[in-house]
């Protein structure tokens, strides 16, 4: 049996335990001050706490100093207070942090139970809501576990900061508006509620806002989309949690766990304003500028395009991009008119194409849904031909009716589908970029992604070769069928007897393109389309004189370029620089150029391009649309009407139009209403127009500059006629 301790002892023992506990809050509060004084990194500051990171979206700025759009954290749009359902708040609050109301930023009570059923094996989280808003808009959760509890003691920190500078309510609206329900992009209580029920934030009943609370514990893990026996299990513990803090009665509680989730699954989203397919293929490339060249902040850490406030500076015109949105919409609404006329009446106009159908329908994000939600090929099949409340798209406007979705994916496959871009030749500055007919329904930009065969728009690099070679466009050629190693060329209404080449570009004459195919050859042809900026495969094949190989919108307006800027390929560009939040310059973009052809050659087809428009396919645009000034062109159709293009130059602009159906096999019957002059030239004409009549805008009317010096090559025919006729004589 041990002594017992003598008074000595005792008191010895009690100074070292007092020393202890004296020694250890003293290194504890040390340790809180020297985190609260940052060294061991810097805390928000109070201005930080008012501006909060997630709210300083990145601007995307016009060339005349508009904002056309921002870059914020995605899929996310803030509500006030009173426009959140009190179930969400309940639910939030008896699930995350149930005296949320009593306390300062950090619960002590809750902190200390915690630790103790971690200690017994119970893990549980002990951070109040107002911690896990400091996490979510200050720092990443560290996995470091010494790292992790300094992150702690910094949350503890912040929390008590956001404490004093916020009410509860706007604690919690921050908190809301800004956390991360997982896939599909979706921030915010406002998308949440959009994304998985089709409603807003403040129509929740209490079994959807549990399921979005529950999500909150691991957005993937109780996905109801991906998980949803998971997430159905989570909603209602969640719903019990709110019964047990009294804010559902039993019954109440029993009514809605019986219930299935109910989802009204709408993932899909859209930007509105001005040239959103502009701003979604920017948002992409900026992200890869800003990976590639590792350009990051001062910390060493990435810029986040969507929180970090840059300055997005462009070339585009926000008035210009405007009137080219305007003239679309103008003209489309027509020319489906005319579509429509042409495929009505048929007795079964997708007989034959079935498998267009069956491909639309796997592409569509409706079968990805269901697929993600584990239905079977069978299933997918029954939900795609039950008739169904949906929206879809008309130039009218959005039509809400019931349909089956197999009928809108047909009524969807008949919509045309029209692209325009504007640059300046000199600078290689992109005005004006409509990627599509409606960003909200049809999300794929055919000025840059999509390629499609170019018809007749390839044409004039035929000729260009031609001319610098020492052809004159006033050379005549019989225009009959020509045979090139067994290739030999269709023609639609040849003008008969021997023709110039003017008169051959003008009208879009295949024989004599052919001709002057087989006089310069196909390696010239491709190498000279290369060199004026075509990035897709142009095989070295006699067929390309016709334009048999696909090119973009984007490629296609920059090779024009090269006629009106001297022969100078400009590459065009549409991002200038980019800045941070305080004005530092992150990236300058500067384009590049090539001198592609001889400085002649190219004036001269500008003449001949000219001659389209003044007597040629682009008539139209002197005799419909009154445009009298200097103005070139080239129509183009590719086989079965597929395709319509027109291609504009004017000193100061080049501009592109593409119009044509998402599969090829779905064209006008009809080549008088398929083809270019009718199908994409208008949309021209009513831009320009626009542009010409803006103030604004100094956009000469004058003509194309001749270049400096004699020009070599004739192509006043007159003048060549002379020279022909006195060279016979001396003969």
């Amino acid at each position: 049996m041990s002594e017992p301790l003598s008074r000595q002892d005792l008191q010895r023992y009690t100074t070292i335990f007092w020393k202890l506990v004296i020694g250890g809050v003293a290194f504890a509060a040390i340790f809180i001050l020297s985190i609260g004084l940052g060294l061991f990194g810097q805390l928000p500051s109070f201005r930080d706490l008012e501006n909060p990171k997630s709210n300083l979206a990145s601007e995307i700025i016009s060339e005349d100093n508009v904002v056309l759009g921002t870059y914020y954290v995605q899929n996310r749009s803030n509500v006030r207070w009173e426009e959140i359902s009190p179930n969400v708040i309940n639910a939030l609050i008896a699930t995350e942090d149930i005296r949320f109301y009593s306390h300062s930023g950090i619960d002590f009570r809750r902190t200390f139970t915690i630790i103790f059923y971690n200690l017994i094996g119970k893990k549980q989280g002990a951070s109040t809501i107002t911690q896990q808003l400091a996490l979510n808009l200050f720092s990443e959760r560290a996995k470091n576990p010494f790292k992790r509890i300094i992150q702690k003691l910094q949350e503890w920190i912040i929390a008590v900061k956001l404490e004093r500078n916020y009410t509860k309510e706007e604690i919690i609206t921050i908190y809301l508006n800004t956390v991360d329900f997982g896939a599909y992009n979706t921030f915010g209580i406002k998308s949440a509620a959009r994304t998985y029920f089709n409603t807003t934030p403040d129509k929740l009943n209490p079994a959807q806002a549990a399921v979005l609370i529950g999500m909150l514990k691991g957005p993937s893990l109780y996905s109801p989309t991906r998980n949803p026996e998971r997430a159905l299990a989570r909603r209602n513990t969640v719903l019990n949690n709110m019964r047990k803090a009294g804010f559902l009665s039993d019954g109440e509680t029993e009514k809605f766990q019986s219930t299935p989730l109910s989802l009204n699954f709408n993932p899909s989203t859209y930007n509105v304003g001005p040239a959103p397919y502009f701003r979604a293929m920017l948002k992409k490339e900026i992200q890869q500028i800003l990976e590639e060249q590792s350009i990051t902040k001062a910390d060493g850490t990435p810029y986040d395009l969507d929180r970090d406030g840059l300055k997005i500076y462009t070339t585009i015109n926000s008035n210009m991009q405007r009137y080219a949105e305007e003239a679309q919409k103008e003209y489309m609404q027509d020319l489906q008119k005319q579509f429509n006329a042409q495929w009505k009446g048929r007795k079964d106009p997708f007989k034959d194409y079935q498998q267009l159908i069956d491909q639309g329908m796997k592409r569509s994000d409706r079968y990805r849904m269901l697929q993600e939600i584990g239905k079977t090929e069978e299933e997918i099949k029954q939900d795609f031909n039950t008739p169904t409340r949906m929206t879809i798209f008309s130039w009218k406007g959005n039509i809400d009716t019931l349909m089956r979705p197999i009928d809108s994916i047909k009524y969807y496959k008949l919509m045309l589908r029209n692209a325009m871009m504007a640059m300046e030749p000199q600078s290689g500055h992109v005005k004006a970029w409509v990627g599509g007919t409606n960003f909200e329904h049809f999300k794929y930009d055919q000025v840059k992604m999509g390629t499609r065969q170019v018809g007749s728009t390839a044409k004039p690099f035929t000729y260009a070769v031609a001319v610098d070679n020492g052809y004159s466009p006033c050379m005549m050629v019989p225009n009959e069928p020509v045979d090139i190693e067994g290739w030999s060329p269709n023609a639609y209404k040849p003008i008969p007897g021997n023709i110039t080449l003017k008169t051959a570009l003008a009208n879009s004459q295949n024989y004599v393109t052919a001709y002057m195919m087989k006089q310069v050859g196909a390696t010239a042809v491709s190498t000279l389309i290369k060199k004026m900026g075509i990035t897709t495969e142009v095989p070295a094949y006699p067929s390309i004189c016709l334009g048999t190989f696909d090119a973009s919108l984007y490629d296609m307006v920059g090779a024009y370029s090269t006629f009106v800027n001297h022969g100078v390929w400009t590459e065009p560009i549409y991002l200038l620089r980019i800045e941070d939040k305080n004005g530092n310059l992150l990236y300058e973009r500067r384009p590049k150029v090539v001198q592609a052809l001889n400085e002649q050659t190219a004036y001269v087809m500008t003449q001949m391009l000219k001659s389209v428009v003044e007597s040629g396919t682009g008539v139209r645009l002197r005799y419909r649309y009154g445009l009298g000034n200097p103005i070139g062109g080239k129509t183009g159709t590719t086989q079965n009407n597929s395709d319509g293009w027109f291609m504009a130059i004017t000193p100061q602009l080049v501009t592109g139009v593409w119009t044509g159906c998402e599969d090829r096999a779905i064209h006008f019957f009809s080549t008088n209403q398929g083809e270019g002059a009718n199908s994409a030239l208008p949309v021209f004409a009513l831009f320009i127009k626009k542009v010409y009549a803006d103030p604004s805008l100094t956009y000469s009317k004058g003509d194309f500059e001749p270049p400096k010096g004699e020009i070599n090559v004739t192509w006043d025919c007159n003048a060549y006629n002379a020279q022909e006729q006195s060279t016979a004589v001396e003969q």
